[in-house]
């Protein structure tokens, strides 16, 4: 999928800096800033829609004793 967005020129210019000092293109960089932020996003995003669903008692959590209990590795 091809998307097209304006960079600010500060960050095009690090991103030009960053490119020609490390032999790798512009959109290796891009990439890789996406795929890092959607990781950390996803992982935030996932952690709310959680927590809301806990309090709103649509889940249920486990204490680690319970866990380590059902599990058989309680002492």
């Amino acid at each position: 999928m091809t998307y097209s967005i304006r960079l600010p020129e500060a960050i095009e210019a690090r991103l030009e800096r960053l490119a020609a000092q490390t032999g790798r293109s512009k959109k290796f960089y891009v990439m890789q800033a996406i795929e890092h932020q959607l990781d950390d996003l996803e992982d935030v995003y996932l952690a709310e829609k959680r927590l809301e669903d806990v309090r709103a008692g649509r889940s249920k959590t486990f204490t680690l004793d319970e866990v380590e209990r059902d599990l058989g590795l309680a002492g």
